[in-house]
C-alpha cells in the first residue's frame, strides 16, 4: 500500500498559524524512532502566535535557549519539557525568524500500537494528551530541532475531518495569558465520528 506524502515545507511556511493548526487535524504524525514506525491521526491542536500572543513562549519577542527553535523556519520540531516530566511536541510554522508554533495535543493511534503501549509502560494506551502522545511515539526533548521533512519525525497528508465535527475553543492551561487565554486557538475532533 502506498503511503501518503509527507507535508511539504510550503504547508508549514504559511503566515497564519491558526489556519495551520486547524489544517493539521486529520494529518498523521509519524515517528520512526528506534527503527519502528509508530503513527497516529492528529485530533487536537493549539496555535501559538509568537510575539503578539501572551500564551506563547515567544511573547514580546522573548528569545531564550529553551525557545530558540521557535525562530527556525517552518517545518521544524519544537519540543520542550513541561513540569519537568512531559515532553511536548510542537510544529514550528511561518518563515525563519517568526516564532509561531502549533502544539499537538492529541492523536488517534493508527500504527505500532503494541510498541506505543510498551512505551507507555504497559498501562492503558492513551494518547489524548500532549505528554502521553509523545511518550507513545518515543518523542523526547533530544529530538528538538528535528526537520519534519526528514525520516525521524514527520507528518503525512490526510483528509481533513468534516467541518461539522471540528470544535474550536480556548486553549488549555494558559490562564496567565489574560484575555489571550480566551482566543479560539484550540481545535479538536472525536476520531470515532469520522466516516
Amino acid at each position: 500500500m502506498k503511503r501518503p506524502k509527507k507535508l511539504p515545507r510550503s504547508f508549514y511556511l504559511r503566515d497564519d498559524v491558526v489556519t495551520v493548526a486547524r489544517e493539521l487535524l486529520g494529518k498523521t504524525l509519524v515517528s520512526t524512532i528506534g527503527g519502528t514506525r509508530t503513527a497516529g491521526v492528529i485530533t487536537e491542536t493549539e496555535a501559538y502566535a509568537g510575539p503578539i500572543d501572551r500564551a506563547s513562549h515567544a511573547y514580546g519577542g522573548r528569545r531564550t535557549a529553551r525557545n530558540e527553535v521557535m525562530y527556525a523556519r517552518g517545518g521544524t520540531a519544537y519540543i520542550y519539557l513541561c513540569y519537568g516530566i512531559h515532553h511536548l511536541f510542537n510544529v514550528v510554522t511561518n518563515d525563519h525568524g517568526t516564532p509561531h508554533a502549533v502544539l499537538i495535543r492529541a492523536i488517534h493511534p493508527t500504527e505500532g500500537r503494541e510498541l506505543m503501549h510498551q512505551r507507555r509502560g504497559g498501562t492503558r494506551l492513551t494518547t489524548g494528551g500532549p505528554g502521553t502522545l509523545t511518550q507513545a511515539l518515543g518523542i523526547r526533548t533530544t529530538h528538538n530541532g528535528t526537520d519534519l521533512l526528514g525520516d525521524t519525525i514527520y507528518i503525512e497528508d490526510g483528509p481533513a475531518p468534516p467541518a461539522d465535527i471540528v470544535i474550536a475553543g480556548p486553549r488549555i492551561g494558559v490562564d496567565y495569558a489574560g484575555e489571550d487565554a480566551l482566543l479560539p486557538y484550540r481545535f479538536h475532533f472525536d476520531a470515532r465520528r469520522l466516516p
